[in-house]
């Protein structure tokens, strides 16, 4: 358990932290954006900080009286140099209800730095629900790192077990290589959980190299369950391959094999699941969940697209009404945001090129997208602030697409998982712990 003295501290350090970092605003007041051009005449800032406390305050009763937030069907996955904080406040004025994850953060970044915390953990409280995922392969450092981070009151701990970067994989040691030594992770899942009061999952790969059989996969689930309270596993469904291939190749290489993924969600009833890779539309999530998926991730769809991906989970997935209402009130909300952590870490730390970033793909495929783009790319050679790049290149955008809705196209992807049934594996049968087998499969086993 977290040291009492070192928990008290950490608890004061994240009030703090609370305290100063901004709230984005939830585009919930209508009438306060006008057309054109982002207006100065809008008195942004007050009015942006009332809605957000109005907005928090009416989160907060929804979520109390719910007894938290609602589960995770639909989350944006963990992504390096991508799902930073800037995206995630991004992601959050789009869609109130998808999980959030942070970038892989090293253990021994946060031990190293624990004086220096705020900049590799602190978030916005509205980012809720969110994840930290944690990499390495140092029981001790796992387990100093958790409880640093524990203070922070993430929703869930991750430990990354499927990234094949060369850096990670190779010289690190960790992510998809951890996925030889179930024994390893299972002690580290443990070790995780022992150190902090949420949910701990893993990510991973269905194999790595030539252990790619679903047999060695349901040992390594198998094992990790036995020996660690770890209870969620996401499952990228494609192997990684450490030697040859470039992460983006890894990408795209290896075939996808959904049937491994819902054959674990037969053999494994106690655990849940989500799946992950090669999903890139709102209907093929939709479709995951039909057939029977628990939950499921979305990667660089996200990113890449986030207005027609993000934009569509509140309604689709969960049920819920959207909070987004167009593409300006968006803008209108992360501008404040924005402008108003500039150099929070120091000189250009953050500066206004890493606080445009995740917004450059707001408009893909739209009218006037390309030419958005050029004009950024010069804006931001010389804007100091975001609502100056803003003023400078949205007029590059017509404002029937700043102001469009949200809007579905009709699908053709109903049958995207129809084949998987007649493709999964035979049962796995082999339980450790048969605790969380299904009474078919410990009889089956003994």
């Amino acid at each position: 358990m977290p040291s009492p003295v070192l928990g008290t501290a950490m608890a004061m350090r994240s009030a703090a932290r609370h305290a100063v970092l901004p709230s984005a605003l939830p585009p919930c007041i209508p009438g306060a954006f006008l057309r054109g051009r982002l207006s100065p005449r809008v008195p942004l800032v007050p009015l942006c900080r009332a809605a957000s406390s109005l907005c928090r305050a009416a989160s907060s009763a929804s979520a109390s009286a719910a007894g938290g937030y609602l589960p995770p069907l639909f989350s944006v996955a963990p992504m390096m140099d991508w799902t930073d904080n800037h995206y995630r406040t991004l992601a959050r004025l789009i869609s109130r209800h998808a999980w959030l994850y942070t970038e892989m953060v090293v253990a021994e970044t946060i031990v190293h730095q624990k004086d220096n915390l705020d900049r590799f953990l602190a978030f916005p409280e509205e980012q809720h629900p969110i994840v930290l995922q944690i990499g390495g392969s140092n029981l001790e450092n796992l387990a100093k790192a958790t409880e640093l981070a524990n203070a922070y009151s993430y929703d869930e701990i991750n430990l990354n077990c499927g990234c094949p970067s060369g850096k990670v994989a190779g010289h690190g040691c960790f992510g998809a290589r951890l996925m030889f030594d179930p024994e390893f992770v299972g002690d580290a899942m443990s070790a995780i959980a022992a150190n902090c009061d949420v949910p701990v999952s893993v990510k991973c790969r269905i194999g790595v190299d030539d252990r790619d059989s679903y047999e060695e996969l349901c040992e390594f689930v198998d094992k990790v369950v036995s020996k660690s309270p770890t209870r969620h596993f996401i499952i990228h469904a494609r192997k990684a391959l450490l030697n040859g291939l470039s992460p983006a190749e890894n990408r795209k290489v290896p075939p996808l094999k959904y049937e491994y993924y819902f054959a674990l969600l037969r053999d494994f009833p106690e655990v849940q699941f989500t799946l992950n890779g090669g999903i890139t539309t709102i209907d093929q999530v939709s479709a995951s969940i039909r057939q029977g998926a628990h939950r499921v991730m979305v990667g660089r769809a996200a990113y890449n697209n986030p207005w027609n991906m993000l934009g569509h989970v509140d309604a689709e997935v969960y049920g819920m009404p959207t909070r987004c209402v167009s593409r300006r009130q968006i803008l209108e909300s992360y501008q404040v945001y924005g402008d108003s952590i500039i150099g929070q870490y120091g000189q250009s730390r953050p500066n206004v090129r890493q606080l445009v970033k995740p917004l450059l793909h707001l408009f893909h495929s739209e009218l006037g997208n390309s030419l958005w783009k050029r004009k950024a790319d010069a804006a931001l050679r010389h804007c100091k602030t975001v609502k100056s790049f803003l003023e400078e290149t949205l007029d590059a955008i017509p404002d029937s697409v700043l102001d469009k809705p949200i809007t579905k196209e009709p699908s053709s992807e109903e049958g995207y998982f129809a084949d998987v049934d007649s493709l999964m594996p035979p049962r796995y049968a082999i339980l450790t712990n048969c605790s969380h087998g299904s009474p078919e499969l410990v009889a089956a086993s003994t």
